[in-house]
């Protein structure tokens, strides 16, 4: 499968990355990156940028070392209602949204409450990606989630940091299969994100590459294949309609 698109990557602004967003891009064009993503986390990430970082971002060029650029934002799921840390007026300007939960900013609830939280915020114009919902310390109810993802013309996140033998999140190989199956099950698509805090990371897709060859999963369901294909994924939920 072809993999030139990278869309959850994080730089020096999120408080805890080691890159700026020049050598972020830099780097991505060294690799072959169509299209890269830039998805610092939102505010109530401890150290993370203030709102108006985020309001600001118009004036980031939207390419770099002869790749697309988008800039986007790592929303906090910060209540089980699914509300997020960043209001409308500050998300307007942003290319896209991955709205994930985080054990530091939300305190995991049953699997009937993480999936409510799930739905609500795929209510959220803004979401374009439910960010690593494989992290076992938040249970999901992944029929529902997959069935809805596809509803609204979410995409789901198969996440590198997750599944990678030294990731720190829980269950995550076993949730990420499970997932895949109800997204093949719903028609749900999905796309793949290292989460890279650091240059070296970004579009290292290894263990998530070898998860969709391991169970078979369908192609034509991942988005990372082009700039274009994954571009028309994420208006697809902005216009409300399957592209």
């Amino acid at each position: 499968m072809t993999d030139v698109v990278d869309l959850h990557t994080h730089t020096i602004a999120s408080g805890h990355a080691y890159n700026t967003i020049y050598e972020m891009a830099r780097s991505a064009s060294e690799k072959g990156v169509q299209l890269l993503g830039i998805s610092d986390h939102a505010p109530a990430m401890e150290g993370s940028a203030s709102r108006h970082y985020f309001r600001s971002s118009r004036c980031i060029p939207r390419e770099l070392f002869g790749i697309r650029l988008l800039f986007g934002c790592e929303l906090n799921i910060i209540d089980l209602e699914g509300n997020v840390d960043l209001e409308p007026a500050f998300t307007a300007p942003l290319d896209f949204a991955v709205a994930s939960m985080h054990d530091v900013c939300l305190t995991p609830g049953t699997l009937e409450e993480n999936t409510r939280a799930y739905l609500n915020v795929m209510e959220n114009d803004k979401v374009n990606i439910i960010g690593h919902p494989d992290d076992g310390l938040y249970p999901v109810d992944f029929d529902v989630l997959a069935q809805a993802a596809s509803e609204h013309g979410v995409l789901l996140e198969l996440n590198e940091a997750s599944i990678r033998p030294d990731s720190y999140r829980k269950d995550t190989r076993h949730n990420a299969i499970r997932m895949l199956e109800c997204c093949v099950k719903y028609g749900a698509r999905i796309i793949v994100s290292s989460d890279a805090h650091a240059e070296c990371d970004i579009l290292r897709h290894t263990s998530a590459l070898a998860l969709l060859r391991e169970t078979g999963f369908p192609e034509e369901l991942v988005v990372n294949r082009s700039a274009e294909l994954a571009i028309a994924a994420l208006h697809e939920k902005r216009c409300g309609q399957r592209v």
